[in-house]
């Protein structure tokens, strides 16, 4: 009898350590879920100067890879300073780029060169189309109110490139530019 009494509490300890082995490794499994994430929200936030978090857990969610977010960032910036079809000025490419990295595009490891080359090149034909069609598919994926954070993340950033450079007593964007803005627009309402 002692021994079915010692046998049975020995079997107990060791269901008692499988549950708890198992509901550890549940817990520590959903830390290192919550820290991937944080990580994830750190980086995407890094990337894309947005601090909505909401909007960055959305992205996160819906796995938008970071090079995939640099890019959607970098297109309207691109898409607002060749809106007169050149950069005209010397002083003016040095303005543009002093706005980009006043909004954080400029530099930084995923963005390096990538604004530059672009600002360089110049928009290929369809650029800004498929641009808008991506986001119009994005934004069908967010609530309103991420949709229009993220609306005014990207359009303030655009503005900000569209007035670089403008000239005193000249107005601060040109009817061009203006249209690439509006344009922009679009595709926050899908």
């Amino acid at each position: 009898m002692t021994e079915d009494i010692h046998g049975l509490h020995s079997r107990g300890r060791v269901i008692e350590d499988m549950f708890f082995f198992k509901q550890n490794s549940i817990l520590i499994e959903k830390k290192q879920q919550l820290q991937k994430l944080e990580r994830d929200l750190n980086t995407i936030a890094g990337i894309s100067g947005i601090t909505d978090e909401t909007v960055l857990r959305k992205l996160v969610e819906l796995n938008i890879q970071v090079e995939v977010l640099a890019t959607l960032l970098v297109i309207p910036l691109i898409e607002v300073a060749w809106a007169d079809g050149k950069i005209k000025k010397k002083g003016h490419r040095e303005a543009i780029l002093s706005a980009a990295e006043a909004t954080g595009i400029h530099g930084g490891p995923h963005h390096s060169g990538l604004f530059e080359h672009w600002l360089e090149a110049g928009p290929p034909k369809g650029f800004l189309e498929s641009w808008i069609f991506y986001m119009q598919g994005l934004c069908r994926l967010l609530s309103d109110s991420e949709r229009q954070s993220l609306e005014t993340h990207i359009l303030e950033r655009a503005r900000l490139v569209a007035e670089a450079g403008s000239s005193e007593g000249k107005p601060k964007r040109s009817r061009k530019k203006e249209d690439v803005l509006l344009q922009l627009k679009t595709a926050f309402n899908p």
